[in-house]
């Protein structure tokens, strides 16, 4: 996920960095939420409410976030020997279940204005918040987007991934506060604020999809898959592999396979192969665990065949 000229952070330096885009990310929609609420007690615009509802989503998804990742930081021990990755899809599917209940408040509200709708105030004031709301979402957004070049943060990813998401309801209210000031579309308003609603559950879905994925240790991508059986066949020695087995938790991953070698090699020396190829994985996916199992080439054994 790292750029070609960018050098990939560890340890120390990539929990700093994941701190610093958590604890920014909390920051800025907090500030967000405040000037939004402003601006909706004074324009009455469900459109700006509707963005106001989505920054009190983005704190408390940036707060779990905050706190899962830095759980997920901590080095696994005895009662935890594979880590704490889990934390962020655990905290996630709690942060969907939250946007869809913000979300259906949203319909609700949205719908009620086109029963009786009502006519917006100071909408340049709103305009103003607006622009201020992209700005410094787009701030937090180039942070993020550094970190996870530094990283290869899943967690930062999914989060910047919202805030863009956000820059584009915060110019679709733009959008339907003009058209509303100039034109006097009242219904515009709700429209916008029933879509942004719509927007919202979709991430709610997407959200839920990816934790549950990793909470049931779904498969790396096919792709990455591929790139593994490619490391490890390069290796002159390693005649083949078979029953490879891939997951991921938090930023965690974790790879176990059967490499096959010819069974007149010494332990010793079958040894150092596996160790070879388990340092070129690791290498190639960075803090990755890596379990190679050393099997003879040719002998029959029963096998999983979807693997």
């Amino acid at each position: 996920m790292s750029s070609a000229g960018t050098k990939r952070a560890a340890g120390p330096e990539a929990a700093r960095l994941l701190r610093l885009a958590t604890t920014a990310s909390v920051a800025t929609a907090c500030i967000l939420i405040v000037v939004k609420l402003i601006a909706f007690l004074l324009t009455d615009s469900v459109s700006v409410l509707s963005t106001l509802v989505d920054s009190l989503l983005d704190a408390a998804a940036s707060i779990i976030n905050l706190i899962a990742v830095r759980h997920a930081l901590v080095p696994a021990d005895r009662e935890h020997r594979f880590g704490h990755g889990k934390a962020e899809p655990l905290a996630a599917l709690g942060q969907a279940a939250f946007i869809t209940g913000s979300a259906v408040f949203l319909i609700i509200e949205a719908s009620q204005r086109f029963v009786s709708p009502r006519s917006l105030m100071n909408g340049d004031i709103g305009i103003a918040v607006m622009v201020f709301s992209i700005l410094a979402t787009m701030a937090l957004v180039m942070l993020q987007r550094y970190v996870i070049r530094r990283t290869g943060s899943l967690a930062i990813k999914a989060d910047s991934l919202h805030y863009v998401g956000d820059i584009l309801v915060n110019a679709a209210v733009i959008v339907a506060l003009v058209l509303t000031a100039q034109f006097g579309w009242r219904y515009i308003d709700p429209i916008f604020g029933l879509a942004i609603a719509a927007y919202i559950l979709f991430n709610a879905w997407q959200i839920s999809a990816g934790a549950m994925d990793m909470l049931m240790d779904r498969e790396l991508p096919e792709d990455e898959r591929a790139r593994i059986r490619e490391i490890a066949l390069a290796h002159s020695s390693v005649k083949g592999l078979h029953d490879l087995r891939t997951r991921a938790s938090g930023q965690q991953i974790f790879i176990q396979g059967h490499i096959e070698m010819d069974g007149a090699l010494s332990l010793l020396k079958a040894h150092a192969i596996a160790d070879e190829v388990e340092d070129e994985l690791r290498q190639a996916f960075p803090g990755a665990e890596v379990i190679l199992h050393q099997d003879p080439y040719g002998v029959e054994e029963e096998r999983a065949r979807f693997a």
